[in-house]
């Protein structure tokens, strides 16, 4: 890999990092540094983001620690460099692999789509799956960092998207279109309005993490593939009492 795709590699990160960090203190939840290793818990559950070095001492008291707290499952997202036997020996599975893709937002295609809004509507509230109301907060806690946009077709909501800007990077975040609304164009439509407020919060480059098929997506958007990842996964017994 060459320098320059390194660097946009670790910016992926970076700003994934942060996002977990910052839901996690700003919505309830908490992050913390054992050694070499930084857990976030919050809205996605417990993860270890990006260890350089996994020492087995501390992933063992990060497992320890998500048992006691009654979660279900751990999740480690590491770079493909990163010596994981660890976690195998711990008995983490291998998950999905990401691919870390990033475009300049000023060479982003910008069109407005009417069927979509920046902000959360209360109907939007009303209509988000169970327990999303609360990571709807961010926007309003974070105003100058977070955007959340919604699309709505007939007054029924039919996707959403999150921008979280991190100095002058942007993160693109749970884009989502419903089943019934896909191959409308919503997905661009989505993309593009988080991505002109991270804009105009002055943000420069846009990065994302998505799957082989969705990178094909995002290509038609401006993305470049700069790189891969792998994310790890441990089911976790209920304590014992």
């Amino acid at each position: 890999m060459d320098a320059d795709r390194g660097q946009l590699l670790s910016v992926c990160e970076d700003v994934q990092t942060e996002w977990f960090r910052v839901r996690a203190e700003r919505l309830g939840g908490t992050s913390w540094q054992d050694g070499p290793l930084l857990w976030t818990d919050g809205p996605d559950g417990q993860n270890l983001m990006f260890p350089r070095d996994i020492p087995l001492d501390a992933l063992e008291r990060g497992v320890e620690r998500a048992r006691a707290n009654g979660r279900e499952m751990v999740g480690a997202w590491v770079e493909n460099e990163t010596d994981a036997s660890s976690l195998a020996q711990l008995g983490f599975e291998r998950g999905s692999a990401p691919w870390w893709m990033t475009a300049r937002i000023e060479d982003m295609y910008k069109s407005v789509d009417p069927r979509v809004h920046l902000g959360a509507l209360p109907e939007d509230v009303a209509d988000e799956r169970s327990g999303y109301a609360r990571m709807l907060e961010l926007a309003d806690i974070e105003p100058d960092r977070a955007f959340y946009a919604a699309a709505r077709v007939d007054g029924v909501l039919a996707g959403h998207a999150w921008a979280f800007t991190s100095g002058e990077n942007a993160g693109i975040f749970d884009l989502d279109v419903w089943a019934p609304f896909r191959r409308t164009g919503l997905g661009a439509g989505l993309l593009h309005a988080v991505a002109a407020a991270a804009r105009e919060s002055g943000a420069k480059t846009a990065v994302l993490g998505t799957s082989p098929q969705g990178a094909l997506i995002y290509r038609a958007q401006g993305f470049s593939r700069v790189g891969q990842g792998s994310t790890w996964w441990l089911t976790l017994d209920a304590p014992s009492s």
